[in-house]
C-alpha cells in the first residue's frame, strides 16, 4: 500500500493544475451534465440535480466487458465486494456494500424488487441472471428504504434490462469459450461456455424483445484441494435463461409494459469446508428454478407520471446432499411465491419541486421439506403495505433537497417509520458539488428466520441509520471527474442465530446492542485524450468485530481504456484486496476457527476487435495474468489464469 500516499498527491497536483487552467473557462459549459439516473427518485433525474453518488455503468461500459459476470462487473465499483465472483461457478456470493450482509443490499430488475422468500436472507441470487440481458446497472449507496423499503439497508443495485430497438427487427447472437482453471491446476483446455440470441424490434404501437442464453462450466472443484498433489472431483454449473418483454403503446400517454422470463440453474457442491479432508463428494447436487410475470403500466399527463410496477416471481430451490454422519443423500427442496405491486406517481408542483407519492404492496409465502423437518406455505407467510412520499426540490441558485418518509406496516411484527433527508449544493461558480445525507432503512425477518424449525415469531426488524457527506468535481473541460464520499453507518436489532451447548436449543434471536461501519468511497475518472481513459476508485471500510467477517479494510480498482481505432478497443485493470478475516467450523475440534486471509492483487486485460462495423466483434480475454495463488474463502478454490475467447454477430 505504499503506493497510495503517491497516487493522492499525484492526484491533488493534477487538481490543482487543472483548476487554475480553467479559471476562465465558461462555467455554463461545465454544469452541461447529460447523464440521468434514476434510483434516487424512482424517475430520471439530472445527475447534477441528484445529492447521491451513483455509479451507473452503461450500455457502452457494458459492451466493453464482454464474458464477464455480473458479479465480476459489480466486484468493481467503489463500496462494493462481492464475494465468490473469483470462486468456482456454482459458489454462492456474498454481497458486501459499506460493510454490510446479503440481507442489507437490494437488487432491482426494471426497478421491481427481486428476492428468493424461501432463503435465509431472502437475497436474490445474481448468478440466475446473465449479464448478456443487461442494458446498464445503477448502485446506489446507503440507506433506501423510503423509496424502496425492507432490504434497502447499505445499497440498491438497480439493474436494467435490454429493450426493443428503433428497427422493426434485429438480431444478436454471442458465442464465448474460455478455460477455468486454478493457479496450482492450470489445466488450459475450454471449461467454460457461454451462448446466446435474441431479437427483438418495433413497430408503429409495438415493441418486443426476446432472448435465450445459456452457460455449461466445470474444470475445477468448490473445495480446495489441500496440495496440488491431491485432484478433487470437477463441479460443474450450468444456467439457461429464457426472457420475453413485450410493450404496447396505447395512446400517447398510456404504455403498457408485460415482461416474463424462466431462469435455471443446476450445479455439483461440495460439503462445506471443516478441515478434516473429507469434504469433496460427487453426490452434492442442486438446482434453482425461477418463474416471473410482470406487467407495468405507465400514463403519462400534463404535470407528472403514474406508473404500477407488479410482478409475481415463484423460485424453487432443491438439493441431493450427503449426510455424513448416516452416510446417506437426503433430499431438501424450498419454494417460494413472492408478489409485489408498487404504484408511484411523479407530480410538478413547480419547474422546481415535484412529489413522488406511492403504495407498496408485498406478498410472501414459502413451504419446503427436509430430513429434519417442514413448513407449509399456509402457516409460513407474511404481507406489508407501505405508503410512502417523498419531494424533490431543485432551485435555480444550485441548492437540491431529496426528503421523504415511509410507513412500514407488517402483518408479524406490526408499523415502523422510515426515512431521509438529502442536501446537495452545486455551485454555480465553481465546477462543484456538496452532498450529504441522513437515511434510516430496515430489514424485515425472513419467512426462515421466524418461521423454520429455528424460527422466532417474536422477532422485530432490523434498523439500519447512515449519514454521508462528500463532494463532486469536474476539472479540465470535464476531461476529469472526481468524487469523494464518508459515510457513518449504526445497526441494532441484529438478527442473529442462539444455540445453547448444553441444552441444544437453537433459534434465531434480535441481538441487543449497537454495531458501527464507517469508511471513505473515492473515484476518479480521466479522459486523457480522445483514445485513453483512466478509472480508479478506493475504498476504505471499518466495521465493528460483529461485521468484519470478509470485509477489506482497503480496496482499489483501476483500469485504462485505450481505444486504438474505431474498431480495436484495448483495457487492462488491476485489483487490490486487502486482508480479510474469515471463519470455519473445524470437524477436528468441533469449535469455530478464526483466520486471516492474506491480501491480493489481480491483472486482467481485454481486447475487442470490430471485424464488420456494427455487425461482427470479437473478443479475447486473460484474467489473473500473473496466475496469483491466493484465498477468496478459507477452503475453497480460486480462479487462476484463465483465457476467454468469444463473437458476437448483430443483424
Amino acid at each position: 500500500m505504499n503506493t497510495k500516499n503517491v497516487r493522492i498527491s499525484a492526484l491533488f497536483v493534477l487538481v490543482s493544475a487543472c483548476a487554475f487552467a480553467q479559471e476562465k473557462e465558461n462555467v455554463a459549459s461545465i454544469q452541461e451534465l447529460e447523464e440521468v439516473v434514476v434510483s434516487d427518485s424512482k424517475f430520471a433525474l439530472p445527475k447534477e440535480k441528484s445529492g447521491k453518488v451513483i455509479t451507473k455503468i452503461t450500455a457502452e461500459e457494458l459492451k466493453n466487458k464482454p464474458g464477464q459476470s455480473i458479479a465480476a462487473i459489480l466486484n468493481t465499483v467503489a463500496g462494493v465486494e462481492i464475494n465468490g465472483n473469483q470462486s468456482a461457478a456454482g459458489k454462492n456470493l456474498g454481497y458486501y456494500i459499506r460493510g454490510g450482509k446479503n440481507s442489507q443490499v437490494l437488487i432491482l430488475i426494471d426497478g421491481i424488487p427481486v428476492n428468493d422468500a424461501s432463503g435465509i436472507s431472502m437475497e436474490y441470487d445474481l448468478r440466475l441472471l446473465p449479464a448478456e440481458q443487461v442494458e446498464s446497472i445503477e448502485i446506489m449507496k446507503g440507506a433506501a428504504s423510503t423509496l424502496y423499503g425492507t432490504g434497502a439497508a447499505t445499497g440498491v443495485i438497480n439493474i436494467r434490462l435490454k429493450k426493443a430497438a428503433k428497427k422493426a427487427l434485429v438480431g444478436n447472437g454471442y458465442f464465448n469459450l474460455g478455460t477455468n482453471a486454478t493457479a496450482t491446476n492450470q489445466n488450459q483446455k475450454s471449461a467454460d461456455f457461454n451462448q446466446g440470441f435474441s431479437i427483438n424490434g418495433s413497430s408503429n404501437k409495438l415493441t418486443y424483445f426476446a432472448a435465450l442464453n445459456s452457460t455449461e462450466t466445470k474444470g475445477i472443484s468448490q473445495i480446495a484441494p489441500p496440495n496440488s498433489t491431491i485432484h478433487y472431483e470437477e463441479d460443474p454449473f450450468s444456467r439457461l435463461n429464457y426472457l420475453a418483454k413485450i410493450g404496447y403503446k396505447a395512446t400517447n400517454q398510456l404504455t403498457l409494459d408485460f415482461f416474463g422470463n424462466y431462469d435455471k440453474i443446476k450445479n455439483d457442491y461440495d460439503g462445506g469446508f471443516d478441515n478434516t479432508g473429507t469434504s469433496d463428494t460427487n453426490l452434492n447436487k442442486t438446482s434453482s428454478k425461477q418463474f416471473r410475470l410482470g406487467f407495468s403500466p405507465k400514463y403519462k399527463y400534463e404535470k407528472g407520471e403514474f406508473v404500477l410496477n407488479s410482478s409475481f416471481n415463484k423460485l424453487v430451490r432443491s438439493y441431493d446432499e450427503l449426510d455424513t454422519y448416516s452416510n446417506s443423500v437426503g433430499f431438501s427442496q424450498y419454494e417460494s411465491r413472492s408478489v409485489n405491486v408498487d404504484g408511484f406517481n411523479k407530480y410538478e408542483v413547480s419547474p422546481s419541486f415535484f412529489l413522488v407519492s406511492g403504495v407498496q404492496y408485498q406478498f410472501h409465502d414459502a413451504n419446503s421439506v427436509t430430513p429434519y423437518g417442514s413448513s407449509a406455505k399456509e402457516g409460513t407467510k407474511f404481507n406489508m403495505v407501505d405508503p410512502y412520499i417523498t419531494g424533490v426540490y431543485s432551485s435555480s441558485f444550485g441548492f437540491n433537497l431529496n426528503a421523504g418518509a415511509r410507513w412500514n406496516s407488517h402483518s408479524a411484527y406490526g408499523n415502523q417509520l422510515v426515512y431521509n433527508l438529502n442536501p446537495s449544493f452545486d455551485f454555480k461558480s465553481l465546477p462543484l458539488k456538496i452532498i450529504s445525507s441522513y437515511s434510516t432503512a430496515f430489514v424485515t425477518p425472513s419467512l426462515y428466520q421466524l418461521y423454520s424449525q429455528y424460527g422466532n415469531a417474536q422477532l422485530t426488524p432490523e434498523k439500519n441509520s447512515t449519514i454521508e457527506a462528500g463532494f463532486e468535481t469536474q476539472l479540465c473541460n470535464k476531461k476529469l471527474k472526481w468524487n469523494v464520499v464518508g459515510f457513518y453507518r449504526e445497526q441494532t436489532n441484529f438478527i442473529g442465530f442462539y444455540f445453547n451447548p448444553v441444552t441444544y436449543d437453537s433459534n434465531y434471536i434480535n441481538i441487543d446492542g449497537l454495531n458501527k461501519a464507517k469508511g471513505i468511497e473515492t473515484q476518479v475518472s480521466w479522459t486523457l485524450s480522445n483514445t485513453i481513459k483512466w478509472n480508479l476508485n478506493y475504498t476504505y471500510t471499518q466495521v465493528d468485530e460483529a461485521l468484519s467477517r470478509l470485509i477489506p479494510k482497503h480496496k482499489i480498482n483501476s483500469s485504462v481504456d485505450y481505444k486504438v481505432s474505431e474498431s480495436f478497443f484495448w483495457n487492462v485493470n488491476y485489483q487490490y484486496v486487502d486482508a480479510r478475516k474469515d471463519a470455519f467450523f473445524d470437524g477436528n475440534t468441533y469449535a469455530t476457527t478464526q483466520v486471516k486471509l492474506g491480501s491480493y492483487q489481480l491483472v486482467n486485460t481485454l481486447t475487442r476487435y470490430e471485424i464488420i462495423k456494427n455487425k461482427l466483434t470479437i473478443f479475447g480475454s486473460v484474467n489473473n495474468i500473473f496466475n496469483v495463488d491466493f484465498v477468496e474463502n478459507i477452503g475453497y478454490s480460486a480462479l487462476g489464469r484463465n483465457y476467454k475467447l468469444g463473437l458476437t454477430i448483430n443483424l
